[in-house]
């Protein structure tokens, strides 16, 4: 890549008219109400105001772009689906911004189903390209409540997990090869759909979860999976959560490892949106204390045969584990999906838990990741700590991969004001690292986490992180503020 050129001083209506000359009439937003609704994050946390909002439709005038806010020392943030929570997709303050959306960059360049490979743009939304794949009798198997709404631009960025991680894996496991442009506008393109190529170093993987802050990822290709024929659903109330670790194995080992879905699903969790969304009912007649939604599912046409019993294949040997399970007393009730509806109503409980804890009240989100012998001790550990303190935990989890959603909310008679935060922080970040676990799973860094990496990550992948920053972006214009503390 070329040197970065002196920036010029800002003249900021010579940059916007600079910009909008690069772009068709309309791509270039300046009126306050359109920067502000783009400058604010999801959460409503963070914000800052750019200087415009540029829409471009290529990854040309992407570059072009980048190289016009180089050359006027401009920071750039990208965006896509604005759901992000922890302020990474928002410009920082008292630096001149220019906000990218790649929302009509949103073509399904195409479907190979040959080799089960589809190359989207960043700003496809990825519940568009769940239906693309469908079309054809495949699975797009990335899977979140935001799926209506984020773009595969953003899930890249983050590394998005979501509820199908346990048998897909993250974002980066499903990309094969992306195009994006660096931050001194050049365009590196790698979307041939190579499951094998060993020709250097792997860029793909550098730009993934980096945020925007090492370039702007505008299209990708990614793999598909056949769409499953049966599915087998349910909710069970287990004995302890240490014990959970066992339902996983048992199911995986009789399925052939085709459990999709594996949540934890606490008491106190479901009566929240219960109580908070009066449409939902609880799963099972006993509320459950330690509550797990498991979905298995397989493309097999075995395994949806009907037996002679009138069940069929998946379910039954689903049914057959449960029962064992029950046997040894680990399992105390189930509810299994009779119907798709039924399986809709439990998905439709589990992709409830923000809004049920935003309706709870104020609250503040530990998005970590744990060994899956060490969740059972983390949660027990920190629900006893927090309890004397006022703190409730409410508390979801993608279990089978060993991320925890450990929301901290006011318990009866307090108020959240009053909360000691730092001191329950503090506990889970000292247990974190006792642990060998993650302050950040899925969610990604971008502001709120910015402490936490100065003061928990290893600091020999902090330094080689600061040199491949400065390497890339030696003006800091690509996403300041983000990620990498103290450049």
């Amino acid at each position: 890549m070329s040197a970065p050129n002196q920036p010029k001083p800002l003249q900021a209506d010579t940059f916007i008219a600079a910009c909008s000359g690069l772009l068709e009439a309309g791509q270039v937003l300046t009126e306050t109400d359109d920067l502000s609704r783009y400058g604010r994050d999801w959460t409503g946390q963070y914000s800052g105001m750019p200087i415009a909002v540029a829409r471009p439709n290529t990854v040309e005038q992407v570059s072009e772009l980048v190289k016009l806010s180089i050359a006027h020392g401009v920071a750039i943030v990208p965006v896509g689906g604005r759901t992000g929570l922890c302020g990474g997709g928002v410009p920082i303050e008292g630096q001149p911004t220019l906000m990218i959306s790649l929302e009509r960059m949103n073509a399904i360049r195409g479907i190979d189903t040959a080799a089960r490979m589809i190359t989207v743009e960043a700003g496809a939304v990825l519940e568009n390209v769940h239906n693309a794949a469908l079309k054809h009798g495949l699975i797009f198997p990335l899977m979140f409540g935001a799926k209506g709404s984020c773009m595969i631009g953003g899930n890249l960025s983050t590394n998005a997990g979501g509820s199908n991680v346990v048998r897909y894996g993250n974002t980066r496991e499903l990309c094969i090869g992306i195009e994006a442009v660096m931050p001194d506008g050049t365009i590196v393109t790698g979307l041939h759909g190579l499951r094998k190529d060993n020709t250097g170093y792997d860029i793909k993987n550098l730009l993934i979860g980096a945020e925007g802050t090492l370039g702007i990822i505008t299209a990708a290709v990614f793999k598909l999976s056949p769409e499953p024929v049966v599915r087998a659903t349910a909710f069970l109330s287990v004995s302890t959560l240490s014990a959970t670790v066992d339902v996983l194995n048992k199911l995986q080992d009789a399925t052939g490892g085709a459990v999709e879905a594996f949540e934890y699903m606490p008491r106190v969790m479901v009566d929240a949106i219960c109580n908070g969304l009066p449409d939902i009912r609880q799963p099972l007649d006993e509320p459950a204390e330690t509550g797990l939604l498991i979905e298995v599912a397989s493309s097999r046409a075995d395994d949806a045969e009907m037996l002679d019993d009138g069940t069929v294949a998946l379910q039954n040997r689903v049914l057959e584990v449960l029962g064992e399970l029950m046997e040894e007393e680990i399992v105390v009730d189930a509810m299994i999906a009779q119907s798709e509806q039924q399986r809709a109503d439990l998905w439709v409980m589990r992709e409830s838990v923000l809004e049920a804890i935003m309706e709870h009240g104020e609250f503040y989100a530990l998005d970590i990741s744990l060994p899956l012998a060490k969740v059972a001790e983390f949660v027990e550990t920190m629900d006893v700590f927090c309890a004397p303190l006022g703190v409730q935990p409410l508390t979801v989890a993608h279990l089978g991969d060993g991320n925890l959603h450990y929301c901290l909310t006011a318990a009866d008679g307090h108020e959240f004001a009053d909360l000691p935060l730092e001191a329950v922080t503090q506990q889970a970040s000292t247990m974190l690292s006792e642990l060998g676990g993650s302050f950040s799973a899925e969610h990604g860094i971008g502001q709120s986490k910015l402490d936490l990496m100065k003061q928990l990550k290893d600091p020999g992948q902090l330094a080689v992180m600061r040199v491949l920053k400065r390497a890339l972006d030696p003006n800091n214009l690509m996403n300041p503020g983000k990620m990498v503390p103290d450049l």
